[in-house]
């Protein structure tokens, strides 16, 4: 068994592919076990966000598991392999263990040492885990993965500082509009990113927040703690035409603002800019809204450059999680090596205890015939002795020159024999 990784993310993908190949919540139970089955992976996972998606595995035929996995991809989520293959990048043992490591430290993110990826990285594990897909050594590369995230971030100060796209949005709409404190903001959804989001325009004393999500319940503790009023997401065209700001960020996998729904309320609002930010993959808002000459409308990927600030500042602590997550690396490797052995090692035991039985047993029978105890007892250790040692003699008496020399080298360890010299 070997790890294994194959994914896309913000680096290698653009993200009308990315959104594309993302995996729904409520999809991923049911696409593991068919990917299981599918791939002969025994164990697999898949982390998709907003900004990667990524399927980990641990099989033992890799080669042949390379090719199914890009098959399989493309079936599920009906991306032609062609389109596809250049942009994913294909990850072998080691490289998987240092990216997951870098991945939930916040080093592999667009934000750099943000957080919100590690417990993205803990539901993946979970969801794993409910679909039955998660063995052993998924199992402890996900649990060494959470304690190294959480060793760089004690240890170092790569989340300091740290412009989270929840206050990169803020910049990017103060860059628009100046003063917030006069305009109205709409959200749409109330997962985590819209959490943050609301929490950062809060701050800015906006005239008014609404929020609109399918849950009301949800989206009415979110509005208690900001003052905001809720709508349903029948009532959004309407709210669309009152709102300077609309931050979007759902889970639904077709767009829930098209252009003709744009458009109407920029009518209404007699062609008065509207910032529009698109946070969900796949997006919610129809990309053609950006021609319209009244709105702003920005993805996921357009607060690149935004959230790279700061990141000359962090140089030291970068260096100093890189140096932890390579220590860890070579630890996770070593657990690995010492996993593979544990066959062998049974076998040994298992040898040894056939061995003890079957003298144990022929001693029995001598004493009772009547054999003296210590005589059988001697018989016993000397016939034990010798099978014990049968197979190291034989393979030294037939083994080559070159293969007598490594054995001569590695025997005296092996049997703690401390004067070699003799």
């Amino acid at each position: 068994m070997e790890l294994f990784a194959v994914g896309l993310n913000y680096q290698s993908a653009p993200l009308a592919l990315r959104e594309r190949l993302a995996f729904p919540a409520e999809q991923l139970q049911e696409a593991l076990r068919a990917l299981a089955q599918r791939v002969q992976a025994p164990e697999a996972a898949i982390l998709s966000t907003c900004n990667r998606t990524e399927v980990y595995c641990a099989a033992s035929n890799i080669e042949q598991l390379k090719v199914d996995l890009l098959e399989w991809l493309a079936v599920n989520r009906n991306i032609p392999t062609t389109e596809l293959g250049p942009h994913l990048y294909i990850l072998p043992q080691q490289e998987v263990i240092r990216h997951a490591f870098r991945v939930a430290s916040g080093l592999d993110s667009m934000v750099l040492g943000e957080a919100q990826i590690l417990g993205q990285m803990k539901q993946a594990a979970r969801t794993a885990e409910e679909a039955g897909t998660l063995g052993q050594m998924l199992h402890q590369l996900f649990q060494r993965t959470f304690s190294v995230a959480k060793e760089v971030r004690s240890h170092t100060e790569i989340g300091a500082h740290s412009v989270s796209m929840a206050s990169a949005a803020v910049k990017l709409a103060s860059r628009i509009f100046g003063d917030l404190s006069k305009r109205h903001v709409l959200f749409i959804g109330a997962g985590e990113m819209i959490q943050l989001c609301a929490t950062h325009f809060a701050a800015q004393n906006p005239k008014s927040i609404t929020i609109a999500n399918r849950s009301a319940e949800r989206a009415h503790q979110l509005a208690q703690a900001h003052g905001a009023q809720v709508i349903g997401l029948a009532q959004v065209p309407e709210q669309l035409a009152k709102s300077d700001i609309v931050i979007s960020c759902t889970a639904s996998t077709l767009p829930i603002i098209g252009l003709g729904m744009v458009e109407a309320a920029c009518k209404k609002r007699k062609h008065e800019p509207i910032f529009m930010l698109d946070l969900a993959v796949p997006r919610d808002i129809e990309a053609q809204v950006s021609k319209l000459d009244d709105v702003f409308l920005y993805s996921v990927d357009d607060l690149s450059q935004i959230v790279q600030e700061g990141r000359e500042q962090r140089a030291a602590a970068v260096e100093q999680a890189e140096a932890i997550i390579e220590s860890q690396v070579q630890g996770f490797m070593r657990w690995m090596s010492e996993r593979s052995l544990v066959p062998t090692i049974q076998e040994i035991h298992q040898k040894a205890d056939d061995i003890a039985q079957l003298e144990l047993e022929h001693a029995r029978k001598q004493l009772a015939k009547g054999t003296p105890a210590d005589e059988v007892l001697q018989l016993m250790a000397h016939r034990m002795s010798a099978k014990f040692m049968h197979g190291p003699m034989q393979a030294l008496h037939h083994a080559s020159p070159a293969e007598r020399e490594a054995l001569l080298k590695w025997l005296p360890q092996l049997f703690n024999i401390k004067n070699t010299d003799k």
